[in-house]
């Protein structure tokens, strides 16, 4: 993105009502512009002439105080996701900044729009080693779609139009303008108009037609035609034709983690999730249908397996926005590039009227062997221990598949995930590529902000939870209605079933020695409550629920669960393991 060029005048003209502004009142006037009503900061010296201009527009601009600036990142990606917007962070300097930068890196893989706004030091001071000063820009270049750097008051209306413009448009992403604080003290004449483009920035390739044409040709005459689909699909807003897609042509369709919610659960096309721990059938059928149809999906690593034994014997559709996607992991015969919802409205009107019953049948007794094996035991567990699975049930039964699900990363992110009933679009919100412990906690508050009238439950492991525990202020302070539901197994539970299986149950370094989570939950002020028992546990999850405002409940789980089905490090998605 650093070869994106300046906006051309047709692109980007300048308003001829101009006013006498600081650099700083200037960021905050834009924000305004581009709609911001909420943003996600940590102040100091840097970035402090911004910070006191936004005093005077607290009545327009709501500012929530994280308690570490990676919490803001993460906060932001929450409220991005359950509200389709920006979101917006604001860091100072030097360690203000570079705390940003794992909230960068997971907005970047997981495609999640992000303007992350930091200060610098006076240009004068650049490059002299001054008192918190880092390259920023160097530091976050790989993990953001476009930064850069503003040294003058007059550069940043173009600079953060530029920004806004870049994070939603096309494949979305993380941005970031770092401002010097002479920069911001400067007057300068301020007008601002949106960015509407940028040469040589192509966001949304052109639809061919042709492409349209061979790939429904494929799809017209599969006999055992299989739909992989991804995050894609949510952010192109392509749910409604997405659905109209395959209830034409009847192909069963499985999800990505970050494409989960994008068709609701109990569909009866949709056969499940993909990857290390997805479902038995989705996994094993890859490697059998004729047509492979991937829409709004990477090919990660962790859906595919071993590459050299993924799907050989099909032939392979991608739809995708991103170029750089084609051919990077997985060969396509057909590459239909272009805006998901525009490919897909296409493709409906090329496409025959189909049934795959005999296909589809396939993955409905995979279903049956999984829910025998794996599943039952799963949701309603024997033993006295609890189970994830069914701490997830209760759940479903409580909010009726209507809630935004948010998760940290483990094994309850793999458990939620598989078990958890989606009614409608935008429900899932998890740290997908990255893999990001510590995610949880902040991304429920946002999405708590971000989506007010739905009901937010955060699950969250005991490793994560602690590495942002802190943020239990910002709820507690934003009065956030979020839902902490913490799955205890005093381990690391994920690296912890890894040894089991594959390094002998060296357990090494994997056990946690826990704090009373209830106390520190009181002590930010928080309602809490724990089980350790089977029969308490639906009337706390009831009460958890129900509770109006944030709340924490703590529920023990089995130490050594495992999470079935498993596709092991090295091996292809056909030999997937049930046990």
């Amino acid at each position: 993105m650093s070869t994106i060029e300046a906006p051309t005048k047709t692109e980007m003209n300048s308003t001829t009502v101009t006013e006498r502004v600081t650099g700083a009142n200037a960021v905050v006037r834009i924000l305004l512009e581009e709609g911001v009503d909420l943003v996600f900061g940590y102040p100091g010296g840097a970035i402090m002439p911004v910070y006191d201009s936004l005093y005077d527009y607290q009545q327009q601009i709501h500012h929530v105080l994280a308690r570490h600036e990676q919490g803001a990142t993460h906060a932001a990606q929450g409220y991005a996701r359950a509200s389709g917007k920006v979101g917006v962070c604001l860091a100072t300097s030097g360690p203000g900044a570079t705390n940003l930068i794992t909230g960068l890196a997971d907005a970047q893989i997981d495609s999640t729009p992000m303007v992350c706004i930091t200060g610098q030091v006076p240009s004068g001071l650049l490059g002299s080693d001054a008192f918190q000063e880092t390259d920023v820009i160097g530091i976050s270049m790989p993990v953001t779609k476009w930064n850069t750097q503003v040294t003058r008051a007059e550069e940043i209306p173009e600079a953060l139009a530029k920004a806004f413009y870049i994070a939603k448009s096309g494949r979305p992403g993380p941005v970031l303008v770092d401002i010097t604080k002479d920069a911001q003290f400067q007057e300068f004449d301020f007008s601002y108009t949106k960015c509407t483009g940028l040469r040589s920035y192509v966001p949304v390739p052109k639809l061919d037609p042709t492409k349209v044409e061979q790939a429904a040709e494929l799809i017209n005459n599969a006999e055992r035609p299989f739909i992989l689909f991804g995050q894609g699909v949510i952010l192109g807003n392509a749910e409604a034709e997405f659905k109209t897609f395959i209830e034409k042509t009847g192909i069963p369709s499985a999800w990505t983690i970050m494409g989960l919610s994008a068709l609701e659960t109990d569909h009866p096309l949709n056969v499940g999730m993909l990857g290390m721990h997805g479902n038995y059938g989705p996994n094993l059928l890859t490697n059998e249908c004729d047509v492979l149809i991937a829409i709004g999906m990477r090919f990660d690593d962790r859906v595919t397996g071993n590459l050299s034994k993924y799907a050989k014997q099909a032939k392979v559709i991608h739809l995708e926005i991103d170029p750089a996607e084609i051919d990077k992991n997985v060969k396509t015969d057909v590459a239909v590039l272009g805006d998901c919802k525009e490919s897909l409205t296409a493709l409906i009107e090329k496409v025959k009227p189909n049934s795959h019953k005999e296909w589809l049948q396939r993955f409905r007794d995979c279903d049956a062997m999984e829910h025998e094996k794996v599943i039952q035991g799963e949701l309603h567990p024997t033993d006295e221990k609890l189970s994830m699975g069914e701490v997830i049930r209760i759940i479903n039964e409580k909010t009726n598949g209507d809630a935004i699900l948010v998760t940290d990363v483990g094994q309850h992110q793999m458990v939620a995930c598989r078990y958890t009933k989606f009614n409608q679009s935008k429900s899932n919100i998890t740290s997908g590529g990255l893999g990001t412990m510590g995610f949880g906690l902040p991304a429920g508050l946002g999405a708590a902000l971000g989506a007010p009238d739905r009901t937010v439950v955060a699950v969250i492991g005991d490793g994560g939870l602690q590495m942002t525990i802190q943020e239990f202020a910002t709820i507690y302070q934003t009065r956030a209605n979020v839902k902490v539901l913490l799955l205890n197994n005093e381990f690391l539970g994920m690296v912890r079933q890894w040894q089991q299986l594959f390094f002998d149950k060296r357990y090494s370094a994997t056990e946690m020695i826990n704090p009373d989570f209830q106390t520190i939950a009181k002590g930010y002020y928080i309602p809490t409550n724990k089980v350790t028992e089977r029969e308490k546990l639906d009337d706390a999850i009831t009460e958890f629920i129900n509770h109006d405002g944030a709340y924490f409940l703590e529920v023990m789980v089995g130490k050594e669960n495992n999470v079935f089905p498993m596709v092991p490090s090295g091996c292809g998605v056909a030999e997937i393991r049930l046990e």
